[in-house]
């Protein structure tokens, strides 16, 4: 998930189970990899000698373990820089293992003096990255070094791509994908049915009504990916409201959630619910399951979701499909931004560990990913850029998703925006409760308001937690 930015509100992802007041089914983790496990070598990996193709001083025949985040871009990207680093620092092995819970398996061993030197913190289950920043590497290192191909690294990303993975001046975080999130839709169906993508809640409300007579719903949802549609609902918030909006959010303002643009977008959804126009069940569906219903079963016509999305369904989608990405909806024609404004920003923050045993492998690691044979790798393979330049066909190596990625940030100009309180506070676990009950009818718009408070207001009120102030 991100939400970096999402934030990373990031990305498609299998999730804790829930608990709280509301009675949901128990959510099934299936297939879950277990990752992030006690490393077998008690022993600190001494430091190489450094050069330009050893900046970090790697030592030789050494051993990097790296926990990734297993979820809409899998782990098979960090496998291919893996393969890279072991040619290259030779004798030299690195460990990739997945984990679709971070927060959970990570934290103990982050306790316990013994993290893994590369991590994925990604994901609903994610650790906020408030409470470890002390704990980890400054990564502006990497930046300043020289990818495989000779080039300074910082000179080939977008611009940026530092400030998501920055608290108070120290780059904690390197995001690796260049993130945007988007309403997703099947451009063959609506060609085919002379539907046109909504540009206000309103006209969402009256394609519902389209959508209904010909036998099918506006929207639907997977239990574990609930909070997409707060993804949505912020994302649509701030473009109506303006930095009023998400700097209420982002600094956990008292009665953040009664703005009246967040009001104006919930109000909307309520009558997407109550009309009939979400398909019932979602509380009881796994998240990619539901997915499916949209982009195989074509049950519904919209799905909000980061552009993670057609990698993450590529083999549960309907040919002729034509998967489309198109900007959140604006409550009003009036909004303070352009409908063209996108929700944007790097995600999947990678991280090192200062306790870390090999903390120059973890970084000689990043480092193999940011070269443009690794990025260019990952953006055919997950059909995503990340953040190195140029590394994306104008064809979109033939995805329509891709093209219409490239066409959304085109369009949004400098009207680019994210926010990252979620992340920050590890707040997405509590979040999908009121959000499944909401969706499901469960709650109207006046209890998942205040139900959302609530969580923000347990943080704000911590003295405990940390906080970055947002300007």
């Amino acid at each position: 998930m991100d939400l970096r930015g999402n934030s990373v509100d990031r990305r498609s992802i299998l999730r804790l189970a829930m608990a709280g007041s509301v009675t949901l089914p128990a959510l099934a983790l299936a297939g879950c990899a277990t990752g992030g496990g006690s490393s077998d070598d008690p022993t600190t990996t001494a430091g190489g000698n450094t050069s330009e193709t050893n900046p970090f001083g790697m030592a030789d025949k050494s051993t990097v373990e790296a926990v990734i985040f297993n979820g809409g871009y899998g782990i098979d990207y960090v496998t291919f820089a893996a393969g890279v680093v072991e040619k290259t620092q030779a004798g030299s092995s690195v460990e990739v293992k997945p984990s679709t819970q971070i927060a959970q398996e990570l934290q103990p061993r982050f306790v316990g003096g013994n993290p893994p030197d590369l991590i994925d913190n990604s994901g609903a289950n994610l650790i906020g990255i408030n409470t470890i920043a002390d704990q980890l590497e400054d990564l502006n290192d990497v930046f300043e070094a020289k990818n495989l191909e000779g080039t300074t690294i910082k000179d080939t990303l977008y611009p940026g791509v530092e400030e998501p993975g920055t608290i108070d001046g120290k780059l904690v975080a390197i995001n690796y994908v260049q993130t945007l999130y988007a309403v997703w839709y099947s451009a063959s169906l609506f060609e085919a049915n002379g539907w046109t993508p909504p540009k206000t809640w309103d006209e969402a409300i009256k394609l519902g009504a389209d959508a209904k007579a010909k036998g099918k719903f506006l929207m639907l949802w997977g239990k574990e990916a609930a909070t997409y549609y707060q993804t949505l609902a912020i994302g649509s918030a701030i473009k109506e409201g303006g930095d009023e909006v998400r700097l209420a959010l982002e600094n956990l303002k008292p009665d953040c959630w009664s703005h009246a643009a967040v009001q104006g977008v919930f109000k909307a959804l309520e009558t997407i619910i109550k009309n009939g126009y979400m398909k019932p069940g979602g509380g009881g569906t796994q998240f990619t399951a539901a997915q499916a219903q949209w982009s195989n079963g074509q049950e519904a016509l919209l799905y909000p979701s980061g552009s993670w999305i057609e990698n993450e369904m590529k083999d549960q989608t309907k040919a002729d499909f034509k998967m489309t990405g198109f900007p959140e909806m604006t409550v009003t024609a009036q909004s303070k931004m352009p409908y063209t404004a996108l929700h944007s920003a790097a995600g999947e923050g990678f991280i090192v560990p200062s306790k870390a045993k090999n903390v120059a492998g973890g970084k000689e690691l990043l480092r193999t990913m940011l070269s443009k044979e690794a990025a260019t790798n990952f953006a055919k393979t997950k059909l995503a850029p990340t953040i190195v330049k140029d590394t994306v066909p104008a064809d979109g190596f033939g995805s329509t998703a891709l093209q219409s990625q490239s066409k959304l940030l085109a369009d949004a100009g400098d009207d680019v925006f994210t926010w990252k309180f979620v992340d920050n506070y590890g707040m997405n676990q509590d979040m999908l409760v009121p959000w499944n009950a909401f969706l499901a009818g469960q709650f109207d718009a006046a209890r998942l308001t205040s139900e959302l408070q609530k969580i923000t207001d347990k943080v704000a009120n911590d003295s405990s937690v940390k906080k970055v102030e947002v300007k």
